[in-house]
């Protein structure tokens, strides 16, 4: 069976003999395994990286931007590759992995412009005699822990620019598809990319917290699930590093009386059932403002019966399975908690079975309506195809009902004018 290992300073190599099995989450079955890393593993990490990143910040910005325009179109090349690693051990459509590939490659474009990017300011006669002007510097060794559910794009999000600006970068992708990291330094290096400058360490949360707590490592960025988001951003601030932490989100969409019904729900079933709901920015709550709820429901409810869930294999699958047998428990005990709170269960995804895939973490399509601000569907993430209809009276009502929600994040308005961000 394929073992996956690290890759440091150019190389695949690996000295735990500790593994962590992969799944193939369509059939339920262990498709390969990656290392899981130990200290040994770590500091040749921690090493590789410092040494390089002193050569690499000498490097003028002129060639990082070449070397990044370069990889940008080597990834272009190798984009139907990426996607289906990222489909196989994560599940999700080949549509889908192409389209967060492409969102990551939109920050490889912007990190080609770094050139103009690093540029500092000048400022003549702030004072008697006095100039001000900025210099940009490199941190040093950066890091990046990235969630399962896109593989690409969030390690895209964080390494391209840090790189870019001068640093090296150690990236720990998720345990449950690790593959795609590696290719992606892979191909990093094929574009011209010094050996160390992008390492790749795998590994469990013992790795997580040597990152957090060496202090050669000057940042993290990390993006994942809330009370890991909190565990990371204390850690690694009390050890006096820089970091970014994204944590979890309860997503609102709200429907007024004057909105177009069809466009609204074209919207809320791919946001809420798109990557079957492993999303940080899903729709998860929809708010049916006045008399149009019953519509609107049973809208949502005749659409989402017509969504084929499938493995990423069948080219006509709008959903995939989630990412693991324990989170798909984990939604289907969320389900049986709403009917259990008194949710009206619409249509139910629980015990979805697929011919060929009996063993597949599938979960369908799920609605629930008459859900109330106290229920624990509403006030928690359930990060899967679970989809919550709230009725309020008014636009206040359903302003009010976000703003009080200790997740409450991005928000879209539907209105006779279409959609409205918030």
């Amino acid at each position: 069976m394929k073992r996956i290992l690290n890759y440091i300073n150019g190389s695949l190599v690996g000295h735990s003999e500790k593994n962590i099995p992969v799944y193939d989450p369509s059939k339920g079955e262990i498709i390969s395994n990656v290392i899981n890393s130990n200290k040994d593993d770590f500091e040749q990490c921690i090493n590789s990286s410092l040494k390089s990143q002193i050569e690499w910040s000498n490097v003028t910005p002129l060639k990082r931007s070449r070397i990044m325009s370069n990889y940008k179109n080597i990834i272009e090349k190798n984009m139907q590759e990426l996607a289906e690693i990222v489909s196989i051990e994560h599940g999700k459509t080949i549509d889908d992995a192409k389209g967060s590939i492409t969102r990551g490659l939109e920050v490889v474009e912007f990190a080609c412009g770094i050139p103009h990017l690093l540029k500092g300011e000048f400022s003549q006669n702030v004072g008697t005699n006095i100039d001000s002007w900025s210099v940009r510097h490199p941190l040093g060794v950066c890091s990046g822990i990235t969630p399962f559910n896109f593989p690409a794009m969030v390690p895209m999000w964080m390494y391209p620019i840090s790189i870019a600006c001068g640093n090296s970068f150690i990236l720990k992708p998720s345990e449950k598809d690790p593959s795609c990291g590696i290719r992606l330094a892979e191909l990093f290096s094929e574009a011209g990319l010094p050996d160390g400058v992008f390492n790749v360490i795998n590994g469990d949360k013992d790795i997580v917290r040597m990152i957090l707590d060496n202090q050669n490592i000057d940042s993290v960025s990390f993006v994942g699930s809330t009370p890991v988001a909190k565990y990371i951003y204390e850690t690694a601030a009390k050890n006096l590093k820089r970091v970014q932490s994204l944590g979890g989100a309860k997503n609102h969409l709200v429907v007024m009386p004057d909105a177009n019904i069809n466009q609204a729900v074209d919207a809320i079933i791919g946001a809420a059932y798109g990557s079957a709901g492993e999303r940080c920015m899903a729709v998860s709550v929809a708010v049916a403002v006045g008399d149009i709820a019953d519509e609107l429901v049973n809208k949502i409810h005749l659409s989402s019966q017509k969504l084929k869930v499938a493995p990423w294999t069948n080219n006509d699958s709008d959903m995939g399975p989630v990412i693991s047998k324990e989170h798909k428990e984990k939604i289907e005990d969320y389900i049986a908690m709403g009917v259990e709170e008194g949710a009206d269960l619409v249509f139910d995804g629980r015990n979805y079975k697929i011919q060929g895939y009996e063993n597949g973490y599938f979960v369908g399509p799920t609605l629930f309506d008459n859900v109330k601000d106290d229920m624990t569907i509403y006030k928690e993430e359930i990060f899967g195809p679970v989809l919550s209809v709230v009725r309020v009276k008014d636009y206040e009502s359903a302003l009010e009902l976000i703003n009080n929600h200790a997740f409450g994040n991005g928000t879209s308005v539907y209105t006779s004018d279409g959609e409205v961000a918030r």
